[in-house]
């Protein structure tokens, strides 16, 4: 009964004291402690357990438990002293509160007498002050009253003197007083209601109304709308009347500024109908030339009779283009079938010669219209799409020398007048797209033609494979077709014109490029067996010719110079066209046509090598290696396959100089194209002696050192192969040295046989177990059940193969094989 009431009492105890986990967490923070009797989670039976984790340990059970006892002695000690300082603990806080009124009650009283003193002396101020206050509100209506008596009087007089001034036409006295009647005015908006200021202020609108009209006349006077202007020229009335306009009301300025204009351009509109010669797009000179003459008549005439902030020359010369774009305009819809692509950038040459001399002559602070854009300023380039814009001049000297090299000028500021009057221009330049259409197609075909005539490039092993001409020749042509036509527009025209250019980018890459790449002969072509180990170095030549391969090199090179360039090309066409146009600008399947080239072309080198090392492939298949009777130096298909790879490569690699990365795909491709290759012709070789194994081994191994120095192979500047080359290569070989490493191995016992070739390749399958095994020359009841044994093998354990290493080919075999393998090391390692 006791012992279920402590249990009774524990779990009590246990329910009472469970704690939150924040509040667990707190305690932790605050009473760090590493104690299990503290942890939240304690568990006494493993904390028993802890302490006695044997029966030896039982023996100091005494001392443990006097221990506890101690502590909780300790612990009932702090407790009890913990409780008892805190028995005082309410009566000292009850006590600490009543002062804390006390003082509280106090402050209160002392603010309280502070808040009357500050009132008191407050009053008194007031009443010191109350005299002052009426003293300095008398003073300033006083003031105030004075000012607007003087700005009344003011204004009455300025009001007669401004009407008796109008009547008597003296502009240059008004345009003085009428600012300073206005400015007077404004003081008296508030007054508004009285009638006599009211009066006043409309006396002043009528006074400006009846300036406005009667300078309108004036000037209708001295520039009727019909007839011919007044002699004398402009008056000082005129001039005077311009400073009134000023301070009016804008529209009168307008209206001046309209009527003087409109007369000024009324000769023009007659001289250039569209029923008149001069109008055509063939004498559009003669505009220019006419505007020109008006712009140095007015400075003479009128130049100091509008003020000049009016700018009166550059909107006379703003509505001269806008006239001039709207009957270009009319007139080119009229005569369209006339218009041809010489006559039209003639037109175009001249009038953006036009729109520059406005740009150096005038701000464009007058333009309002929406027509022109500026330009984004292009980054720093070397190549020929990303260099500052050049004048006609440089393009011409550039297209005659063929040189995109000259050294860069400083951009020129933006044309705020670009497009101002060409705008018109771009409807019809249509014209200028199917022209450009025929020259890069009669371009094309001469390269073509010059191709043919030419030949192919000569060998380069200097400075690596030239790049033909005419792709240069091509982009500097689709340069300064793109630099002309950004000119004339940069919207929908810019977008036919790169339509052309992805054309062209096309046939050339067919034509030129594809089209005279050399086409692989069906001939086998290949040696005798016979004739193949009698040969000599030098006996055998490549299947294409050295002018061939070198040709092959050119097309790469140039076909990874012009996809360089046409993405370049797309970059600096999407900076020309509007940003609503960037999207429709893509260059990407001309790009992959000149990926496809480039493929091509290292596949056919990668073929041509491939080719010429067949012969020597077969030969080595074709051998009786059962009959070899001792290991000597590397056999003749070896030294066959070498010399095609010494002849090719180099030729190959000096020709690609320029494009590195292109060669090191080239020995990557041949490696993984010749390899499964040599692999697939091994296993052809059966049977094969022990002594026939060997000397396969070392041609392997004589192989893959030619096959890791490829990159660098015939060249006086030895590098070091790419790492991808590299692992390709030795992954490659091994498992042809591998396979040979089996086949040399002993086929009994079958056990030991079958966990090599699991150790030694790790693609084993039964497919190439078989093929080894006819390598062997074995029986096909020998080979059925090794075949069944490695079936049962194959799904083993790691663990497997591990207890069969014992059993690999380093392993202790008979004397005679044993020997045989240290003989082959041997000599390797003598060659080597």
């Amino acid at each position: 009964m006791m012992e279920e009431e402590e249990l009774e009492f524990v779990e009590e105890l246990e329910a009472v004291l469970q704690l939150t986990p924040e509040v667990q967490l707190a305690i932790e923070q605050v009473f760090p402690s590493q104690d299990p009797l503290d942890r939240a989670d304690f568990n006494a039976v493993e904390y028993i357990n802890t302490l006695f984790p044997t029966e030896q340990s039982l023996a100091n059970i005494d001392e443990v438990v006097n221990k506890i006892r101690l502590k909780i002695r300790r612990l009932d000690d702090n407790i009890r002293t913990v409780v008892r300082g805190q028995t005082n603990v309410g009566q000292d806080g009850r006590q600490a509160l009543e002062e804390a009124q006390k003082a509280i009650q106090q402050l209160f009283g002392k603010i309280k007498d502070i808040k009357d003193k500050a009132e008191k002396s407050e009053q008194m101020v007031k009443e010191i002050t109350r005299d002052i206050k009426q003293l300095d509100h008398a003073k300033r209506h006083l003031t105030t009253s004075i000012t607007t008596l003087n700005h009344l009087h003011m204004l009455a007089g300025g009001v007669d003197s401004l009407e008796a001034m109008t009547r008597r036409r003296q502009y240059g006295e008004v345009a003085n007083l009428l600012q300073g009647v206005m400015n007077v005015l404004e003081h008296f908006h508030k007054y508004m209601g009285i009638p006599q200021i009211r009066q006043l202020s409309e006396r002043v609108k009528a006074a400006q109304t009846e300036l406005g009209q009667q300078i309108l006349a004036d000037f209708e006077e001295a520039f009727p709308s019909q007839g011919t202007k007044r002699p004398g020229g402009p008056s000082n009335v005129l001039r005077d009347a311009c400073l009134v306009a000023n301070i009016l009301d804008p529209r009168i300025k307008q209206e001046i500024i309209k009527k003087f204009i409109k007369q000024h351009l009324s000769e023009y509109l007659v001289l250039f109908q569209e029923n008149q010669d001069v109008a055509w797009l063939d004498k559009i000179d003669r505009r220019y030339a006419w505007i020109k003459r008006q712009l140095v008549d007015y400075e003479e005439k009128y130049g100091r009779m509008f003020p000049r902030e009016w700018c009166m020359a550059e909107r006379i010369a703003v509505e001269f283009c806008h006239v001039t774009r709207t009957e270009l305009a009319k007139i080119m819809r009229t005569r369209a079938k006339e218009i041809e692509v010489k006559l039209l950038l003639f037109a175009i040459q001249r009038t953006t010669n036009f729109e520059g001399f406005l740009a150096k002559r005038f701000s464009g602070c007058t333009l309002t219209d929406g027509i022109l854009k500026k330009l984004e300023s292009p980054p720093p380039s070397t190549n020929p799409f990303l260099e500052d814009e050049p004048t006609p001049e440089m393009e011409e000297l550039a297209t005659e020398k063929g040189d995109l090299d000259q050294p860069k000028k400083p951009k020129a500021p933006d044309n705020p007048f670009h497009g101002i009057v060409s705008k018109c221009f771009e409807p019809h330049l249509y014209v200028y797209i199917e022209s450009q259409d025929k020259n890069l197609g009669e371009l094309i075909d001469r390269f073509v033609a010059d191709f043919k005539a030419q030949g192919p490039p000569k060998p380069n092993t200097d400075e690596g494979g030239a790049v033909l001409p005419s792709c240069a020749d091509l982009f500097v042509y689709y340069k300064k077709c793109m630099v002309q036509c950004s000119q004339l527009s940069t919207g929908e025209p810019m977008i036919a014109l790169t339509t052309i250019f992805q054309k062209y980018l096309r046939e050339y890459a067919w034509k030129i490029l594809s089209g005279n790449l050399p086409k692989t002969t069906t001939s086998s072509g290949g040696l005798t067996i016979s004739s193949l180990l009698k040969e000599k170095e030098g006996s055998e030549a490549a299947k294409f010719t050295l002018e061939e391969l070198c040709l092959i090199c050119s097309i790469l090179s140039t076909a990874e110079y012009c996809l360089a360039t046409t993405q370049q090309l797309e970059e600096k066409l999407k900076e020309k066209v509007d940003v609503s146009l960037i999207e429709r600008i893509n260059l990407t399947g001309e790009m992959d046509t000149f990926s496809t080239v480039i493929s091509s072309s290292i596949q056919l080198l990668v073929q041509d090598l491939d080719a010429a090392c067949d012969p020597a492939l077969t030969a080595m298949s074709k051998m009786q290696w059962q009959n070899v009777e001792h290991v000597g130096d590397q056999s003749p298909y070896v030294t066959s396959v070498i010399l095609h790879i010494k002849q090719n490569v180099p030729i190959i690699r000096d020709n690609l100089a320029s494009t590195r990365k292109y060669f090191t795909q080239f020995c990557i491709k041949f490696a993984n194209s010749f390899i499964p290759k040599f692999i697939t012709h091994l296993f052809k070789c059966k049977p094969i002696s022990m002594v026939g194994a060997e000397q396969l081994l070392l041609d392997t191994h004589s192989l893959k050192m030619v096959l890791l120095d490829l990159p660098s192979i015939g060249s006086q500047v030895v590098r070091k192969a790419p790492a991808s080359y590299t692992k390709i290569v030795v992954k490659g070989m091994t498992r042809a040295e591998m396979i040979l490493k089996v086949v040399m191995a002993p086929h009994e016992p079958l056990v030991v046989f079958v966990d090599n070739y699991i150790k030694l390749l790790t693609d084993c399958n039964t497919e190439t177990f078989q093929k080894i095994l006819d390598m062997k020359g074995l029986k096909r009841s020998e080979q059925s059940s090794m075949l069944e044994l490695l079936r049962q093998r194959l799904p083993a354990p790691p663990s497997g193969a591990e207890s069969s290493s014992s059993l690999s080919l380093t392993a202790p075999t008979p004397e005679q094989e044993s020997s045989r393998i240290r003989k082959l090391e041997k000599l390797i390692k003598k060659r080597l």
